[in-house]
């Protein structure tokens, strides 16, 4: 399948606002409780976006559990005791500097601020505080001290809690990993940029637990991996890099990390960070919890608290990512076509099936043709408005082969496949279909 070089893609400044139209109208992300005026920085996604994030989440799975034998999976708690928070140092550092308009009593957090208030335009702020971004709530009938928990802010924290008991149930030597996917919440102060940072969202992250003194050329090894996946997964190379942290940004249990960056219409951004986290949280955990999380070497007869490289993605980040990265706009006979170019393992569907119309000859043997399909790839049946125009809707939700069935299929059993990019099409018998798509599709490193 042939993707056209150069796109001629929207203007950068637009580009976000056309996304925004297109998600909305074609069923990818929606307000939440717009009915209702909606709620800042929360997203539902709908029939399209629910696919598009659940095959992101299958391919990294796939990648990074399924076809390794070193990593296994864990689904911990949102809720965890509140103890993990303060020896996490979430509880004490999870905090964002916020001022206060003295004009129109907007807050914000004071590094995003240029100067004056982008509400009303006053340069007068109040002195800055610091917020802490954990969503607070209370466990039991009564709203007290004792009873107050938080929402997790991230994953990670569950795979070190459970580091004894996933190396026991499951005999694993180091080195090895825990991956977790699942929802995470932070109560920014200046979410925006549509989905990229949002209050309610879903990560997925990896902690590979490794011999000290092996740290760095994990490091190495697992920045180009999670580089590498996203240029399998269609990701243009050139709007992406590997951009080191300096001394001055990094975390406080970092000896090191990389930032996956992506251009986005807003500028270079992280997609997903890879963070030498050293012992820092199974110390912190030891500490804290009065257990002994040390790891105990068969071989070399010594016990010692592992170092972690951690890969953490933001799966509505990725979403947003596929999407800016898939979007074209060309000249087609005078009309605009706009494309989402998703790579086929990623489309929401993969092939639509098309009836040249609605006349009922040629709806049993299309239906036929669904049927035939639907077990093998991610297959849409439409019959309504014209061909062109449902030829333009799939284009446009990024479905990179349609099959028509006209009337020349009902004398020789033949279809039309076109594709999405080139908009050729071949004419395929139906006994040979399924096939013919499978390599079109496996060709294209979508099957």
């Amino acid at each position: 399948m042939s993707i056209p070089a150069p796109r001629r893609v929207a203007d950068p400044g637009t580009l976000v606002e056309k996304l925004v139209s297109l998600s909305k109208r074609r069923g990818f992300i929606f307000p939440s409780s717009e009915i209702y005026g909606g709620i800042n920085a929360i997203y539902d996604f709908g029939p399209l976006g629910v696919a598009l994030k659940r095959n992101i989440r299958q391919l990294w799975w796939r990648h990074m559990v399924e076809l390794r034998h070193d990593v296994v999976g864990l689904e911990s708690s949102i809720i965890m005791h509140p103890r993990v928070w303060e020896a996490s140092g979430h509880v004490a550092g999870f905090t964002d500097p916020l001022v206060e308009c003295k004009n129109c009593h907007q807050r914000f957090r004071q590094d995003h601020l240029e100067g004056v208030c982008p509400n009303c335009g006053s340069k007068e702020f109040s002195e800055p505080r610091q917020f802490n971004l954990m969503f607070k709530t209370f466990l039991g009938p009564v709203e007290d001290s004792a009873a107050q928990v938080y929402l997790r802010p991230e994953t990670a924290q569950g795979m070190f809690v459970q580091f004894q008991n996933i190396l026991g149930g499951t005999r694993k030597r180091i080195p090895f990993g825990i991956a977790q996917q699942g929802r995470s919440f932070r109560n920014e102060i200046s979410p925006g940029n549509y989905i990229f940072r949002l209050r309610e969202f879903e990560q997925q992250e990896m902690e590979f637990f490794v011999k000290p003194g092996t740290d760095d050329e994990w490091l190495e090894y697992w920045k180009q991996a999670r580089f590498d996946w996203y240029v399998a997964l269609g990701v243009r190379p050139d709007k992406l890099r590997l951009r080191a942290h300096g001394p001055d940004e990094l975390a406080h249990y970092a000896k090191a990390a990389f930032d996956v960056e992506y251009e986005f219409p807003f500028g270079w951004q992280e997609l997903e960070g890879i963070a030498n986290r050293t012992d820092f949280d199974l110390r912190q955990h030891s500490q804290y919890s009065g257990k002994d999380l040390s790891y105990f070497d068969e071989e070399t007869k010594e016990h010692y608290l592992p170092y972690v490289i951690e890969p953490a993605m933001g799966v509505d980040r990725a979403l947003f990512t596929l999407m800016i990265d898939a979007y074209d706009e060309e000249e087609v006979r005078g009309e605009t076509r706009v494309v989402l170019h998703f790579h086929p393992s990623v489309a929401p569907i993969q092939v639509a099936v098309l009836p040249l119309s609605k006349n009922e000859q040629l709806l049993p043997m299309s239906r036929e043709v669904e049927e035939l399909l639907r077990p093998q790839f991610r297959v849409e049946y439409d019959e309504t408005q014209s061909i062109g125009r449902r030829y333009r809707r799939h284009d446009e939700i990024g479905t990179p082969y349609a099959v028509t069935i006209d009337f020349e299929s009902l004398k020789d059993r033949t279809v039309t496949i076109r594709d999405r990019d080139s908009m050729d099409q071949v004419r395929v018998g139906i006994s040979e279909l399924a096939a013919a798509l499978a390599g079109k599709l496996e060709d294209s490193g979508g099957a």
